[in-house]
């Protein structure tokens, strides 16, 4: 079972940047390899959005509302996924999440086994 840390949360204005990490322990380098890995959100009052995934080749997903400003990333070795956020707008305040699962076809989908705790994110117009 794996368990996952998020942090690099915090408080910028709009057009800033932030970069999110996700620590995984409790899973072997070889297990986590395995692992489909996603970036979620939720808004205070709005359900669990789905952001960005990646997959075992490093292919990626984006929901529409990020692609072109947001870059998912995952470093094996390290057992680390990574969120690089550019342009920030206001609409992206939201704890930001990280999911593990060996279910390929969940893509965006908020089913995923494995949650971290969240860390904020807050962008000021």
């Amino acid at each position: 079972q794996v368990q996952l840390v998020e942090s690099g949360g915090g408080s910028v204005q709009a057009g800033g940047s932030l970069r999110l990490s996700c620590a995984a322990s409790g899973a072997s380098e070889y297990t986590y390899n395995n692992y489909y890995m996603a970036w979620f959100r939720q808004a205070p009052g709005k359900g669990r959005e789905g952001v960005a995934t990646i997959e075992l080749d490093d292919s990626t997903s984006y929901a529409d509302s990020v692609k072109g400003r947001f870059t998912i990333s995952r470093d094996n070795a390290k057992k680390t996924l990574f969120l690089q956020m550019n342009s920030l707008k206001p609409e992206d305040t939201a704890m930001y999440y990280c999911a593990a699962d060996t279910r390929w076809w969940l893509r965006l989908l908020p089913n995923y086994n494995y949650w971290g705790q969240g860390t904020q994110v807050t962008v000021s117009s």
